[in-house]
């Protein structure tokens, strides 16, 4: 254990906290996903930590239940991450998980905690555009497939229980998906940076306009990469992710 840290207060965080560092910056993984999509990520860029949140019923929590809902999850995080809202702090979501991100503000604000200095939505297209995901449409064979290939896209050739367990979460995940109806277009109080994949060919910068009507200050940059290329943290996000400090 490094100086300055302390064992993971809860299941929701992956990465032991560390108080050596002067912010922090919660990052919420794509449906399907669990906290190790940020495993290529240092643990801090600069002098802010990164937090990695692990959702239920996936990765090391595969037999908590499933959250159900984008409100409840952000309703049920609300109480391991107060403990933490000691110092600046940003949220990161991408595709999918920029909504929960989302949510999470709005809940923070409600019970009258901290919200964040900045919210980063990568890839994904406002909340009242969320049912527009090309995903939403597939049926399970064609999701399968999309396990599969994402798998291979990592550099393994995927077993079959690797693409059933894979199914199974996505599956899961895209149930609270298409169930996410945000008809009242809630204002956050802290700027938006919005940031589209030059080479996603899923979410393109006019999908992402919607997002101007969630912040007094909202911020739409290209960076250069495929959906996916966030987990490898590439440099252009490193600097981006601190720009607020």
């Amino acid at each position: 254990m490094t100086s300055g840290s302390a064992a993971a207060p809860s299941p929701w965080f992956v990465r032991p906290h560390s108080t050596g560092h002067s912010a922090r910056i919660f990052c919420f993984p794509f449906s399907g996903s669990g906290a190790s999509a940020f495993s290529a990520w240092p643990a801090a860029i600069d002098d802010v930590e990164i937090c990695p949140v692990q959702f239920p019923g996936r990765e090391n929590r595969l037999g908590h239940p499933h959250y159900d809902t984008y409100e409840k999850l952000a309703a049920d995080l609300v109480e391991p991450l107060a403990p933490l809202l000691d110092r600046p702090f940003a949220f990161f979501g991408h595709c999918a998980g920029a909504l929960p991100a989302y949510e999470t503000v709005l809940r923070l604000a409600e019970l009258g905690l901290p919200g964040p200095d900045r919210l980063f939505v990568s890839g994904q297209p406002a909340p009242h555009h969320a049912s527009r995901d090309r995903m939403l449409t597939l049926t399970e064979p064609e999701l399968r497939d999309e396990v599969a290939a994402f798998i291979r896209g990592r550099g393994i050739e995927p077993r079959p229980d690797m693409i059933d367990m894979g199914l199974s979460v996505l599956l899961r995940d895209h149930a609270a998906a298409a169930a996410y109806r945000r008809v009242e277009r809630v204002a956050v109080g802290c700027p938006i940076v919005v940031l589209q994949w030059r080479d996603d060919p899923e979410v393109s910068v006019e999908d992402l306009q919607g997002w101007r009507r969630y912040a007094d200050s909202v911020d739409i940059r290209v960076v250069e990469g495929g959906h996916y290329d966030f987990m490898e943290a590439p440099d252009e996000l490193r600097k981006l992710l601190t720009s607020w400090r």
